[in-house]
């Protein structure tokens, strides 16, 4: 009987002298969490008090936020009128630049884009990585104009976060190119860059497999994707002599939540350290010279895989 309370007097004392997670101090258990993601400090929040505690501290959200936050949210000029992350097709206020806390700040800048640079470009984070995500607008986008100045209409668009669209009116050479520096893309995060569209009930020319986007980072050789924005069979065949698309590995497009589609224009992996002058260029072309109408670009958006 002795030796038996002797042992468990001894499991008592070791049990005292064993640190639990709980008995770390907030600031260690903080800088634990600010290493991990912000998903998986919402996930631990949940697990005991002291991990809520930490998880809330700014010193976590800190490190999940841009270095440039603050510029983008002082650049803010108007609200985003739709969630380019979200497929739900639901929308929010825009981010406030006066958040009483760096997560409060993160989550601002999740739930709605921030319209920078003259309201031609949005910004906003991923919500489960913190990795920024950028749109351009079809303003900032290069687009053909050599069948004259009419090949293309300015017009708003209900369903775009930007203050207006690009809709082909008619043209028979279709080239749509986009440049953004790397240096506003997250380091060493894998890409992938959409262009987003929708079509018009009168278009024409689109449904032909002879499209191609194109992606290349610096000075490093194009990745080329066959794409076709409006797939269609018997079109397709009556195109090509009767011969159809088989074989063919043909990348098309997907609806998103918001009312746009989008469809993958080629994917891009960034440096440890952003490289000055470095560029991403992406690029949309229908080979073809034929005419076509009621492509309706509202533009090129790069987000994390």
């Amino acid at each position: 009987m002795g030796f038996l309370g002797a042992g468990m007097a001894t499991a008592a004392a070791t049990e005292e002298d064993t640190t639990r997670l709980c008995d770390l101090p907030e600031a260690c258990v903080a800088y634990v969490l600010a290493l991990t993601s912000p998903r998986d400090a919402c996930r631990c929040a949940a697990v005991s008090p002291c991990f809520r505690d930490a998880a809330e501290s700014d010193v976590v959200w800190a490190r999940f936020l841009p270095p440039d936050y603050r510029a983008i949210l002082q650049l803010h000029q108007a609200p985003a009128r739709s969630l380019p992350l979200s497929r739900s097709g639901s929308t929010a206020g825009a981010a406030s630049p006066s958040g009483s806390s760096k997560k409060e700040a993160f989550l601002g800048l999740t739930d709605a884009a921030v319209l920078v640079d003259g309201g031609g470009m949005a910004v906003w984070l991923a919500r489960g990585s913190g990795a920024k995500c950028v749109a351009l607008s079809a303003r900032r986008l290069s687009l053909p104009w050599e069948d004259g100045e009419f090949s293309w209409r300015w017009t708003p668009h209900r369903l775009s976060r930007f203050a207006d669209v690009a809709q082909l009116e008619d043209c028979t050479c279709l080239d749509i190119y986009g440049r953004l520096p790397t240096a506003a893309l997250t380091p060493a995060t894998a890409y992938a860059a959409y262009l987003v569209f929708v079509t018009t009930d009168a278009h024409r020319g689109l449904s032909f497999p002879d499209q191609e986007t194109t992606i290349s980072v610096g000075g490093s050789a194009p990745s080329r994707h066959t794409v076709c924005l409006r797939p269609d069979a018997a079109e397709a065949r009556r195109f090509r002599g009767g011969k159809g698309t088989d074989g063919v590995d043909v990348r098309g497009p997907a609806l998103r939540g918001d009312g746009w589609w989008e469809i993958e224009m080629g994917r891009l992996r960034t440096g440890n350290e952003a490289v000055a002058g470095e560029e991403v260029a992406v690029s949309f072309e229908m080979l073809g010279w034929y005419h076509k109408r009621g492509l309706v670009v509202e533009g090129v958006e790069f987000r994390p895989l």
